[in-house]
């Protein structure tokens, strides 16, 4: 799930990265953080013959979140209204308290975590607080959501930043998406690979998760960021995992297992957990009810 400190900014050293924030304490994912921020792709030309493309947006950190230890972003869903308390989306790996056990639910936690708000830039803009944990588990998905004491609409009025909406449909295979990490102030640029039955690391297993192509390499203090399709800008998923050593389904190394129980390992390959299930889960005024028609979110 990650690179513990040492280690993570050994690599940095060696990959000639410079000097870097402080990485992420233990927990889980990784990968390098030398990489060059993508750059503005276009829709290729159309002919009369040929369908045309999407056309790509150009992503950018707006909206997203540094934790002390992991990436997030302010995020909203199709039916939440500016009025409504704001909610930050991170991993449930990313919890302030430690690791939610594998069958174990959170809600309702009494939490004053901060957030860095960060601008498209990357500037931080302001500190965003939590009044509570709504909800964490990394029970078949690995997922936190933050309530804020501000709304969106004195987040939007006060420093300009918009929030995410959370895609409410299964993402698709070839989707091209941008990984954004308010942690590393940094883009990651690839595409849906595909998705993975089965995704167990160490104690815990993860259900549909999203496997990228190999451009992706996120890195330790990437967890928690918004993977957003780059077509529509809507987050369809939250960073979570890769593995590192090309181990077999322990910490730091993810094993695929498919409806059959056959294990595939992917070394270098990195993983996010969809996120289109959370807003069946969410009434009017931003409230967690996890007993709403259509929510499927593990329980309590």
């Amino acid at each position: 799930m990650r690179k513990p400190l040492v280690a993570a900014l050994f690599a940095l050293v060696l990959a000639g990265a410079g000097a870097a924030p402080a990485v992420a304490a233990p927990a889980p994912h990784a990968v390098p953080a030398s990489h060059p921020a993508p750059a503005r792709v276009s829709a290729p030309a159309v002919t009369a013959d040929t369908k045309a493309a999407p056309t790509l947006q150009a992503v950018s950190l707006a909206g997203t979140v540094a934790l002390s230890n992991c990436s997030g972003s302010v995020v909203r869903f199709p039916n939440s209204a500016d009025s409504d308390p704001a909610l930050v989306l991170s991993n449930g790996h990313c919890l302030e308290t430690g690791f939610p056990d594998p069958g174990e639910v959170i809600v309702g936690q009494s939490s004053s975590r901060t957030f860095g708000l960060l601008n498209s830039a990357g500037t931080r803009v302001a500190t965003l607080r939590a009044s509570k944990v709504a909800y964490s588990t990394m029970t078949d998905t690995d997922i936190t959501i933050y309530q804020l004491t501000s709304t969106y609409a004195t987040i939007k009025n006060s420093y300009g930043i918009s929030a995410l909406t959370v895609q409410d449909t299964h993402p698709v295979a070839g989707t091209a998406i941008t990984v954004a990490s308010g942690y590393w102030k940094r883009l990651y640029s690839c595409n849906i690979d595909g998705f993975v039955y089965r995704l167990k690391e160490g104690d815990w297993t993860w259900k549909d998760s999203v496997r990228y192509t190999s451009a992706c390499q996120t890195i330790g203090g990437t967890s928690g960021s918004p993977v957003v399709d780059r077509s529509t800008g809507k987050v369809v998923a939250v960073n979570n995992t890769g593995n590192e050593d090309g181990e077999r389904c322990t910490v730091n190394n993810p094993c695929e297992v498919d409806a059959n129980g056959t294990v595939t390992v992917r070394q270098g390959i990195n993983y996010a957990e969809e996120t289109y299930q959370i807003p069946a889960c969410f009434t009017t005024g931003n409230k967690l009810d996890l007993s709403l028609s259509g929510c499927v979110l593990p329980k309590p």
